[in-house]
């Protein structure tokens, strides 16, 4: 286990990683992790890195381009970060196979980081995508 030397420095790490979502930036996202991040579970045919999330930011620039990302809590221990953060936006593009709805949507995420000194080396993800379907009122006809 690689302990981080400043806890600063990794609050500030996270909360630029949410940053990168929130901008839909991979040159911001490339600042904070290592250049093997793992993305737990990853994208369809992702290799490890920042450039997995090229398709990624450019899918939900079109789904939601206002998305907005607010850390509700941010835990460290050593090199392990804990965070539970919403997410919101207003959904005018198609999301997940969902047409634009126009209707505005927050969900719940859950994330835990492995950090190699103030960089984010792993990250195992989870989203309320049932919460997002109710609010939609629709479930996806297909996983794309």
């Amino acid at each position: 286990m690689t302990l981080p030397t400043d806890e600063g420095a990794t609050r500030e790490a996270i909360e630029g990683f949410y940053r990168a979502f929130e901008q839909k930036s991979v040159a911001l996202l490339r600042k904070v992790v290592t250049s093997d991040w793992e993305y737990i579970p990853e994208p369809l045919g992702a290799a490890p890195g920042p450039e997995q999330m090229v398709q990624v930011f450019a899918d939900i620039a079109i789904a939601l381009p206002d998305m907005k990302v607010t850390i509700l809590d941010l835990l460290v221990h050593g090199d392990r970060v804990g965070v539970r953060a919403e997410i919101s936006g207003t959904q005018t593009g198609k999301l997940l196979g969902i047409a634009a709805s126009s209707k505005h949507i927050s969900f719940a995420i859950h994330s835990f980081h492995q950090m190699r000194g103030s960089l984010v080396a792993k990250t195992w993800h989870l989203e309320d995508w049932l919460s997002v379907f109710r609010q939609l009122g629709q479930l996806p006809t297909t996983l794309e």
